[in-house]
């Protein structure tokens, strides 16, 4: 799988060509961004390894920091030399996109190129750019000499100050976990955490990873490293545990985490090319905690769109039995009732879980869809994406691991008048599985299929390049609270963190809000946390947890707050917070402002919130009444500095217009 492989070729020779000048023997190379505030620092050491730093307003974010690829053939983290370098070049890039924080998007940075030499004179090109919001940098090897670019290691570093902070989830251990279905990125975060602590389970971190550099600092500096633009050459990386120091390095995939075809064959674990072979941007946010919220970096740097019609991605709310129902409510009466739900609250689908193949079937299921165009509402339906790399035993099983199969049940479902499906339980993050997604999701894009894919590895920016992805779960989500205490105990630091991390680049399909009971489960949230969800969290479908017996508990102003909700938001705004502790933003669609918070503490929080930015509107708060499952309405308006107090796992929604 090669996505714009000839572009990016393009790309870089160009980049190289654009007069380049000698270097001293170890040169030290300063690139800063367009507002001045950020400079990288590129050099040779003297052990002629290269690498690279970070300021921010005078201040270090990333301490000297190691850069190296090693190739089968080609070793380029020892004996190099920067034997030229590109002048500082403007990029600039304007973007729409609706599953995200922003509809239309403008990024602006410096970029230069280095070209890289080892001892065998072999090379290697090096990209950074660097924007007001944070620094990024990629390779690329477009060496004719080599016979083959098979990925060795990365030794890509990220020095972090020891004095610092961290918000991490652990990767988990491939083959390990229920049916074998590790690792999904579904762990609880450590909070707050001294950097080099060690993993939990030994693998090391997920992205996106938080920091925060704490007192040392005189400006309050936030981190958040991730990477985008992975296409199907190349593998997802994480994080290894990192060292007291504060060095973190690039991990690679579990040897476990391949693509298993048809008839038993292994994909590949490690990136590879022939022509070009192109990494991932390796991406670092900084800045405030609101401007690392407000950051876009995670799709400005992603692949832009592919060819597609799309007069079929209409991103949207869903009913959802499932979650609170499970399995054997995945019938047609069911099935049904949810369509009617899904109409009465004007949502736009209802998606249909696991077994619908054996409980409903292929022409029962077209009686659904087509009963369901009547109410306006979409049809959404389930699919395990697993051949013989897990035990999982849900069906439809097994129908789109080859390009044949997909043709023939994407076309199926096409022709039935189902609008997407939602693709569950994959293996990992290997150059494979890469590719295996990729293929899934061009596919479904010709047959109109929207996608959400489930048990998955981080979307990395997809929902730029495939507009048709509509959400990834790749979080520790809803369900998991319906299956015991200790995750349902949890959940609001779990939310309260998540917020800024896992969702603060790219949709996450947690499936929140409930207002109703738990099967065999004491909830710990209120109902106003709960609402306060559907705003604080990006999905492109966001599939409410909720039934109908728990919907119909609630006042009707919530109900119709819920069915004008907007289904893409035009602007952010981070208002207040802190990671596992409480949020506040603001996002705006049209002309009217959203804004929701939540209190994950344990004691109650007073919140003073200056609502100057929203100019001259009026409108309402709904917040928890005297009970923790009860609500209230009020007028506000935005000229007046609302002040609220939560109790704990209580949060509030506004609307102001």
């Amino acid at each position: 799988m090669k996505i714009g492989n000839v572009l990016v070729k393009i790309a870089v020779v160009a980049t190289i060509m654009i007069g380049v000048v000698g270097c001293s023997k170890k040169p030290q190379e300063t690139l800063t961004s367009p507002d001045k505030q950020i400079s990288v620092k590129i050099v040779v050491t003297d052990q002629h390894t290269l690498a690279y730093s970070v300021e921010r307003a005078g201040q270090p974010v990333i301490l000297e920091s190691a850069l190296g690829l090693q190739l089968t053939e080609a070793d380029f983290t020892h004996d190099v030399k920067i034997d030229a370098q590109s002048p500082v070049t403007p990029v600039s890039d304007s973007y729409q996109i609706q599953v995200g924080k922003k509809s239309n998007i403008t990024y602006t940075a410096n970029e230069q190129t280095f070209s890289i030499s080892n001892a065998q004179q072999q090379k290697l090109t090096l990209i950074f750019r660097v924007s007001n919001d944070g620094v990024a940098f990629r390779y690329s090897v477009t060496d004719s000499t080599l016979a083959t670019k098979q990925f060795s290691k990365e030794i890509t570093a990220f020095n972090i100050a020891p004095s610092a902070k961290a918000w991490l989830q652990p990767m988990s251990v491939a083959q390990t976990g229920w049916s074998n279905t590790n690792p999904s990125y579904e762990e609880h975060y450590q909070i707050e955490v001294p950097v080099g602590t060690d993993a939990t389970l030994g693998q090391g971190w997920v992205f996106p990873a938080l920091f925060n550099l704490g007192e040392n600092a005189q400006t309050n500096q936030w981190i958040v490293i991730s990477e985008a633009a992975i296409d199907g050459n190349w593998h997802g990386s994480h994080l290894q545990s990192g060292s007291a120091a504060g060095q973190y390095t690039l991990a690679s995939p579990q040897s476990a985490e391949v693509f298993i075809s048809a008839t038993g064959e292994k994909g590949g674990l490690l990136a590879n090319g022939s022509e070009v072979l192109l990494s991932p941007w390796r991406i670092i946010a900084l800045g405030s905690l609101a401007q690392v919220m407000e950051s876009t970096l995670g799709t400005d740097l992603a692949t832009p769109a592919i060819p597609m019609e799309k007069d079929f991605i209409k991103p949207g709310h869903s009913s959802w039995s499932w979650a609170i129902l499970k399995d054997d409510f995945t019938t047609f009466d069911v099935q049904k009732k949810f369509i009617d739900y899904a109409a009465d609250m004007q949502w736009d689908y209802t998606l249909i879980d696991a077994d619908w193949d054996k409980k409903i079937g292929y022409e029962k299921l077209k009686e659904l869809v087509d009963y369901a165009a009547q109410k306006n509402v979409g049809i959404l339906v389930w699919y395990n994406s697993s051949g013989d790399w897990n035990t999982s035993p849900y069906s439809p099983k097994s129908q789109l691991i080859t390009p044949k199969q997909r043709e023939a049940e994407f076309s199926r479902l096409h022709d039935i008048g189902v609008k997407g499906v939602k693709i569950d339980f994959f293996g990992g993050d290997g150059q494979s599985f890469m590719a295996y997604y990729i293929d899934i999701l061009k596919d479904a894009a010709a047959h109109k299929l929207l996608v959400n894919f489930h048990g998955a590895t981080l979307p990395r920016g997809w929902q730029r390049t495939f507009p048709n992805l509509m959400t990834m779960e790749s979080i520790k989500g809803f369900e998991f609270t319906t299956f015991t205490q200790a995750d349902q105990d949890a959940v609001a630091q779990h939310v309260a963190t998540a917020l800024f991390a896992r969702n603060i680049f790219d949709p996450m399909d947690f499936t929140p809000m409930v207002f109703g009971d738990i099967p065999n489960i004491k909830r710990v949230t209120e109902n106003s946390f709960e609402l306060a969800e559907s705003v604080l969290m990006i999905s492109g479908i966001q599939h409410f947890a909720e039934i109908p017996e728990g919907m119909a508990t609630v006042p009707e102003y919530v109900k119709d707050f819920l069915r004008e909700l907007p289904r893409e938001w035009d602007d952010v705004k981070f208002i207040d917070g802190y990671p596992g502790k409480f949020a506040v933003i603001a996002r705006k669609a049209g002309d009217t402002w959203y804004i929701a918070g939540i209190n994950a503490e344990k004691e109650s929080k007073t919140l003073t919130l200056d609502l100057h930015f929203i100019n001259d509107k009026k409108g309402y708060v709904i917040a928890s009444g005297e009970t923790e499952r009860s609500f209230m309405q009020q007028q506000i308006n935005s000229k007046t500095p609302q002040t609220l107090t939560l109790r704990p796992n209580a949060g509030f929604v506004m609307v102001l217009k």
